[in-house]
């Protein structure tokens, strides 16, 4: 009698012991808004998954609280960061160039039109999801995960804010509305 409930309590052990192990593995899919929008600034301060630890009229100083799962590929030639925890997939790098908003989506459509590692179907992100990239610590003088290049120390989103557009510079480790010129990091869903 005792050897059967011995195995039965081993057995249980080994099988809770791989379920934690396989949830550690694979965290949790959270999914970001896609859609573009025209956001104040007390809605960027109520985005989920951000810590925010400075308030200020035009934005806040912040980090993601999410515990992302990246994976850098190279498909077709072209360098990507692929995030399995938000189901997104990034350029590594981004343009070369600081520009303005109307010249980032024009640099976002030619991208499109050169089939980037495969896909017609890359845009500006969000700035839930351009928020998404923002780390607590300054790896490489940046809050952002050292998978990425390092040059685009801030990004466009492609959400508004009345006639300005909302930003990420991940050199300040902020979000912020105010700026003209700014980098592009296109990023697509993964479906």
């Amino acid at each position: 009698m005792k050897k059967p409930l011995l195995y039965i309590l081993v057995v249980s052990f080994l099988l809770a012991a791989r379920i934690v192990q396989s949830a550690e593995e694979s965290p949790q899919r959270i999914t970001l808004r896609s859609s573009y929008s025209n956001l104040s600034v007390s809605e960027v301060y109520s985005m989920p998954n951000i810590y925010i630890r400075k308030f200020d009229e035009w934005g806040f100083y912040g980090h993601s609280t999410i515990i992302h799962n990246y994976e850098k590929k190279s498909i077709k030639g072209g360098d990507v960061v692929i995030d399995h925890t938000t189901g997104l997939m990034w350029l590594q790098s981004g343009s070369k160039e600081y520009m303005q908003w109307n010249v980032a989506n024009g640099w976002v459509r030619k991208l499109n039109s050169l089939k980037f590692a495969g896909y017609n179907d890359w845009r500006l992100p969000t700035i839930e999801e351009a928020a998404s990239l923002l780390e607590p610590g300054k790896t490489n003088a940046l809050h952002i995960d050292p998978i990425f290049d390092k040059e685009q120390w801030g990004i466009w989103s492609g959400d508004k804010r009345g006639g300005s557009t909302w930003s990420v510079y991940f050199s300040l480790g902020n979000v912020r509305w105010r700026y003209k010129n700014r980098y592009v990091r296109p990023v697509r869903s993964l479906n």
